[in-house]
């Protein structure tokens, strides 16, 4: 690609800030803000852009980083649970989509090995535009969701048989025998054993030495070189790089780092796959539409038709139902990027021109171009009848149950964090911890703890650990620095949660108050009660009563002044003693009438809530 100026990068940024945000506020997604931001200032634009092609080649990294993770996400044993839809819903889709594209290839005179090229890469769909449409949707967990991941999944299988299948189909003296067939097949499979191979012994060890030096930023760089070089591993043998990427994915889904690696690659994706998008746009040939308007638009018409009837009729017949067959026909009907890859392959070795390789590029670029807007009119598209297989599913309003909610999210795995685990295993309370101290993950995470590296201040670790299904957070984190940015990320990303938070002091807890907490305690205050009212029950000199008055009322004292020691001297009457002393500071509950109020409990939650902790030792986080 010729030099980039700093113009060119004010205008792709430019362009995608305005297109986006039109096309969201339109409810037209950001894909097609994308779209129509490269074609803005692409070769048929403004023309500032003149190698959009170039440009995509570069901008496929964020496909990459988008199946890593997908692959993040998805777990072994979920995949396991995907089998149906990969190679059952996944194989019906592409072997009969693609042999009937091929055939009518052949019938518009294309020769027989260059139908099957054209057919099978008509077939595959767009994995970049059909994963962020779920993933802006949040559709991913529905049933259509699950089906369109596993066609494309197992489209993205088909990629590498696919590209070999041009090699074989081509002319010339560059045909590949059989025996370089089966050595590049070897080749594929024993770089797939070495990656799993080293995946399981040597990932979480090097992730661990990284993260015990505490730079984010070397955990970061770690996190971009795995993937990149798994990819290229992958691109070296033959296989796709967004291939190897959910690949590499799948090796993290079982880590303890999961979350904060998630956390690292999110922005290189986003902005990697929004620039991928551009370069589609930059790509899509408005000359050459235009002066072949009828058949382009004869193409497009018939390959987003013929492609939605058979993902339709397939995923109706499989079972998924009705309407979920429909959401997934307009989901996946559009051509796909590795079909650029194919046709552009496929034209280098002779076995389809140049006019023709264009020409299917542009009725591609186009389907992916109309998907968002597709997607947009499904409302309209679904029958407003229900399917008489669903309308007996539901429960009777009689029958519904509360929800028990989330789990329970705990920024903090000290000596604090661990025995408020050990409280909600005791009770069956779902949680997950979050930790920067990877030693301590790991050892809890080999006795089978939900416990997971990651920085809790930052929300895309937040969000990754499910802080949108979480039923609240308790902070135990001992920097108070460190716990305040917790509650403000919290705060900012899901303000109606409860959050529950660790104080070192009472003057601690009225930050925590003011950064929107539901309740804290103060370590040092409620040890030094704990201590105190101990010895006082040992003596067996003063009423267990007594006692617990006490301790209120110095703990309320410390709440209205904020004050780390409660403010001398302090008695509390005995009604079975007779004494006669006052107390200096009112306890709850107190006759109507005294001098002085009651102070309030506005730092502290109601007493039937109020831990009591009797530990001193920090929390490290």
């Amino acid at each position: 690609m010729s030099h980039v100026s700093a113009l060119d990068v004010l205008a792709l940024l430019a362009g995608a800030v305005l297109c986006v945000t039109i096309c969201q506020r339109l409810g037209l997604g950001s894909v097609l803000g994308y779209l129509v931001a490269g074609l803005l200032i692409g070769p048929w634009g403004l023309g500032m852009f003149t190698e959009g092609e170039d440009l995509l080649h570069f901008a496929e990294l964020g496909v990459v980083f988008l199946l890593f993770v997908i692959g993040i996400e998805l777990k072994p044993a979920r995949l396991w649970v995907l089998r149906k839809d990969v190679f059952g819903l996944g194989t019906a889709q592409l072997g009969g989509t693609g042999v009937l594209l091929a055939a009518l290839a052949w019938l518009f005179g294309l020769s027989v090995p260059a139908s099957i090229v054209v057919g099978f890469g008509l077939a595959l769909s767009s994995t970049a535009i059909g994963l962020q449409i779920l993933a802006d949707r949040g559709e991913f967990g529905r049933r259509h969701g699950r089906a369109a991941f596993g066609i494309l999944l197992f489209q993205d299988l088909a990629v590498v048989p696919l590209l070999v299948l041009v090699s074989l189909l081509s002319p010339g003296p560059d045909v590949e025998s059989w025996q370089d067939t089966a050595l590049q097949v070897g080749m594929a499979l024993g770089a797939i054993a070495l990656v799993i191979v080293a995946g399981h012994y040597l990932l979480s060890t090097l992730y661990r030495a990284v993260a015990d030096a505490r730079n984010h930023e070397v955990f970061a760089a770690l996190s971009v070189l795995i993937v990149l070089g798994v990819a290229f591993l992958m691109q070296e043998v033959g296989l796709s790089m967004a291939m190897g990427a959910f690949l590499a994915g799948l090796l993290m889904a079982e880590s303890e780092f999961r979350h904060q690696v998630m956390a690292d690659i999110e922005p290189f994706r986003g902005f990697l796959l929004g620039l991928f998008f551009m370069a589609v746009g930059m790509s899509i040939d408005v000359g050459a539409a235009m002066d072949n308007g009828l058949l382009v638009a004869g193409l497009v018409a018939g390959l987003l038709g013929l492609k939605g009837a058979i993902l339709l009729g397939l995923g109706w017949g499989m079972g998924i139902g009705r309407d979920n067959a429909i959401r997934v026909a307009v989901l996946l009907c559009q051509g796909g990027e590795f079909g650029f890859v194919l046709f552009t392959l496929a034209s280098q070795t002779g076995l389809i021109d140049l006019a023709t390789t264009q020409l299917l590029i542009l009725v591609i670029s186009l389907t992916m171009a109309l998907t968002p807007l597709m997607v947009k009119l499904l409302p309209h598209l679904l029958p407003s009848k229900p399917e008489r297989a669903l309308s007996g599913l539901g429960p009777r309003p009689a029958e519904r149950q509360p929800s028990s909610g989330g789990h329970v999210i705990i920024a903090g795995y000290g000596r604090v964090g661990q025995i408020v685990v050990r409280m909600l295993e005791a009770t069956g309370t779902p949680y997950r911890a979050l930790d920067l101290h990877a030693q301590r993950v790991a050892q809890a995470r080999r006795t089978g703890q939900d416990v997971y590296y990651g920085d809790a201040s930052r929300a895309e670790v937040l969000r990754a650990a499910g802080l949108d299904e979480a039923r609240a957070v308790i902070v135990t984190l001992d920097q108070a620095e460190t716990a305040e940015r917790a509650v403000d990320a919290v705060r900012r990303m899901n303000p109606a949660i409860p959050v529950f938070a660790r104080a070192r002091d009472p003057a601690h807890v009225a930050d925590l108050v003011r950064h929107g907490v539901t309740g804290s305690v103060a370590e040092a205050l409620e040890s030094s009660l704990q201590l105190g009212a101990m010895y006082l029950r040992d003596t067996r000199e003063h009423s267990a009563d007594r006692v617990q008055r006490l301790v209120e009322s110095l703990r309320d004292d410390c709440a209205a002044t904020g004050q780390n020691i409660p403010t001398p001297p302090t008695t509390v009457d005995d009604p079975g003693a007779g004494s006669a002393a006052r107390p200096a500071v009112p306890v709850p509950g107190a006759a109507a009438g005294t001098d002085t109020a009651a102070p309030p409990r506005a730092a502290y939650p109601p007493p039937q809530h109020q831990p009591r902790p009797t530990h001193t030792g920090p929390d490290v986080a």
